[in-house]
């Protein structure tokens, strides 16, 4: 069986980054953005002006987040603010909305994580970024 594996290469990241950051700076949001592949490995990270440089590890962290669960990183949020603090526990975890999967033809090929303000604004930055990438 031939199996054609997807890839998430560094100008996809360029794409996903300038889309996030046009979003960003939409708004006039000061964030960092964060880019992993499959793996987890940081493909792509962008640091607007005077965004926090505490920032740069939790954007970072939400993307592997994201892609080590395959799922958004609201996910966890949700569950904690439900009171199911088991998930606390989960290691690589990070219950904080702003990272999202990338998945192209059914495949997950990388995340993307954002971290600088609200995180529902974060989310919806990298969603930005994940649209003009998909579309």
């Amino acid at each position: 069986m031939t199996v054609n594996k997807l890839q998430l290469t560094l100008e996809d990241a360029k794409t996903i980054a300038a889309a996030a950051e046009a979003e960003a700076r939409r708004h006039q949001w000061s964030v960092v953005i964060a880019i992993v592949d499959e793996g987890g490995h940081l493909l792509l990270l962008q640091r607007l002006d005077d965004a926090q440089y505490g920032s740069i590890a939790v954007a970072t962290e939400k993307a592997r987040a994201a892609i080590a669960f395959r799922r958004p990183t609201k996910v966890w949020e949700d569950h904690i603010a439900e009171g199911h603090t088991r998930y606390l526990k989960l290691p690589g975890a990070l219950p904080i909305e702003g990272g999202l999967p990338i998945v192209l033809n059914q495949q997950y090929i990388g995340a993307i994580g954002v971290s600088g303000v609200r995180s529902f604004q974060d989310a919806q930055i990298a969603q930005a970024g994940i649209d003009a990438f998909l579309s």
